[in-house]
């Protein structure tokens, strides 16, 4: 699939309409039928998970915002995807949620309200994790009986407020309780911003310039049977695991190749262990040291290999891990990308 191609035929489409479509958004007239479901089948055709939303932003300007619902993998494709569009008079495009003063923010969901009113935060610090913001947000309303509505309608408001960049990106782990579970003294919520500002740029302070040479590391070689008496071998880069600034590539991704080897233990033939090898050579080709992409090693067992990578960001490594699964279609590939500042999840392959 051409995607250049596909962006500029969707924002010809869109030009040719913009009169059009910016009346009904302005009028208000049957927005759903003239307006969404006119564009809806052209942005599915370039990615299945871009959504939109649309409305008046001034008097005389209506915005399309293309959101992928907080999904690391797609955030740099619908970033491009705007960067392609022209100038459009009377129209703002804009690449996910924006943030929005508290001010603007209240929902009225389920009967339940949700403003700077009733929501309040803390923070929960861990001396062995420093770097992770771990957040409680509070509901004064929330008990057992509206857990699913309050938790939902929070979410919203904390997407609408923060944004949807800072919101998946800013806090590493976080929950939702009512104000009779709290153990901290509550923070308003229009002091959110100001907290993970302060944190952000205390986080970038320590971690300025740190970089790591992984060319001349050892890498281990690990084995073990799993329950089920299948074998297992991993190997990992000894040395990068046991890096005091880890927190500096927070971005964890996971590639994973499946593969047949029911006859092999649930290892891959010779053919494809050759073929996973290139594979993994072209990642690392693409995807270097210098640029803020570490390879933590890859693990085999079970009918999957697994590589894996840490980053600093995970713009890059999203769209170099999408098409290299274009490029293979004859195995099933998938990837997932999530952040884990302190590599918790490779604590299995660390050695004393």
């Amino acid at each position: 699939m051409n995607e250049n191609k596909n962006y500029e035929d969707f924002w010809k489409f869109f030009k040719a309409r913009e009169k059009e479509f910016f009346n009904t958004v302005k009028n208000n007239d049957e927005v759903e039928k003239n307006f969404l479901d006119e564009i809806s089948p052209a942005i599915k055709n370039i990615n299945e998970n871009f959504f939109f939303l649309t409305g008046m932003c001034e008097d005389e300007t209506a915005e399309l915002i293309i959101t992928v619902d907080g999904n690391l993998k797609e955030i740099a494709n619908a970033e491009d995807f705007i960067a392609t569009a022209p100038t459009i008079e009377n129209w703002r495009l804009t690449a996910l949620k924006p943030e929005s003063e508290i001010e603007n923010v209240s929902i009225n969901m389920n009967g339940f309200v949700f403003d700077k009113n009733n929501i309040f935060f803390y923070s929960n610090d861990d001396q062995n994790y420093p770097d992770e913001i771990d957040l409680t947000f509070v509901h004064t309303d929330l008990n057992e009986e509206n857990e699913n509505e309050i938790f939902n309608g929070t979410f919203i408001f904390l997407d609408n407020f923060l944004g949807e960049f800072n919101f998946v990106t800013q806090i590493d782990n976080y929950a939702i309780i009512g104000k009779d579970e709290a153990e901290k003294k509550l923070i308003p919520i229009e002091k959110l911003k100001d907290f993970l500002s302060w944190r952000e740029k205390e986080f970038i302070e320590k971690y300025k310039g740190a970089k790591i040479t992984t060319d001349d590391d050892s890498f281990s070689m690990l084995e073990a049977t799993l329950n089920n008496g299948f074998p297992l071998i991993a190997t990992v880069n000894s040395d990068l695991l046991k890096w005091d600034k880890k927190a500096s590539h927070p971005w964890i991704s996971v590639f994973r190749i499946e593969y047949n080897g029911d006859e092999n233990n649930g290892f891959p033939n010779e053919e494809d262990y050759e073929k996973f090898n290139s594979i993994e050579d072209q990642l690392l080709a693409e995807l270097k040291s210098e640029d803020g992409n570490l390879n933590i090693g890859r693990e085999t067992a079970e009918n999957i290999r697994e590589i894996y990578f840490a980053s600093k960001d995970f713009r890059k490594i999203s769209k170099v891990l999408a098409a290299t699964i274009q490029q293979y279609p004859e195995y099933v590939m998938s990837f997932e990308i999530y952040k884990d500042k302190y590599w918790q999840s490779f604590a299995r392959y660390e050695m004393n």
